[in-house]
């Protein structure tokens, strides 16, 4: 399988790509000359993005809505055609300030689950099928710390990150054989509007700028260094 040595060209979805690292990967991949379409769910931020680059193809959509799911695939054909990075970072805290397990009713566990969990399961099942037909993709899932770590207050986003973890690995491990790759990655704690939501007292100078970590992340892609499905940044 061709490596991801230049992204140039190449036909990538976004999920989350008005704000923090989704942000940082857009500007990133359109700079290097990417056919890039970003799904977010609020109109002004997509338009942001749609001034900043003209080429830029938009979705607005909520990735934790399943009835979303198939006009999201189907959009995202239209503007792109076969997709060949699908890059799973919208993501949901729940309810801030964070709140501990014990005080978490199931209905707010359960909308985390659907945007970081259910959310890239359904979307990969949409836009997989071209990827096995030509034997050649990869989806990129963003993770985090607290998916091995726990933290009190972080339980439904941990929980889900960790279940998103071993979708990551099981995926990878049934079909890798077939020419698609999956990766987990954990970005570490960055300065982005969900970070400063989960944490309002943090420090910048203590967080990682998301364009930095955008770039790691896309010299790990441009490698295909994929020994370990899980990596941490």
């Amino acid at each position: 399988m061709e490596k991801f040595e230049q992204f140039k060209n190449k036909k990538i979805l976004i999920t989350g790509g008005t704000s923090g690292l989704g942000e940082a990967f857009t500007d990133a991949l359109v700079s290097m000359g990417a056919q890039v379409v970003i799904v977010a769910r609020g109109r002004s931020g997509l338009e942001k993005m749609k001034a900043r680059h003209t080429s830029l193809g938009i979705i607005q959509a909520d990735v934790g809505r399943k009835t979303d799911i198939h006009m999201i695939a189907g959009e995202a054909h239209t503007l792109l055609g076969e997709i060949d990075i699908l890059m799973n970072v919208a993501s949901s805290l729940g309810p801030t300030p964070l709140k501990l397990l014990v005080d978490t009713d199931c209905e707010e566990l359960g909308s985390v689950l659907e945007t970081n969990l259910l959310g890239p399961f359904r979307l990969i099942k949409a836009i997989i099928p071209t990827m096995l037909l030509r034997n050649y993709g990869l989806v990129i899932n963003i993770s985090s710390d607290a998916a091995i770590t726990a933290y009190p207050g972080w339980g439904s986003y941990a929980v889900s990150k960790a279940a998103l973890d071993h979708l990551t690995r099981i995926f990878d491990l049934e079909l890798k054989n077939q020419g698609v790759r999956f990766c987990s990655i954990d970005p570490g704690d960055m300065n982005t509007p969900m970070h400063f939501a989960a944490v309002p007292d943090a420090n910048p100078a203590d967080l990682k700028n998301p364009r930095d970590v955008a770039k790691k992340i896309l010299s790990l892609v441009a490698g295909r260094n994929f020994d370990e499905v899980r990596r941490v940044l």
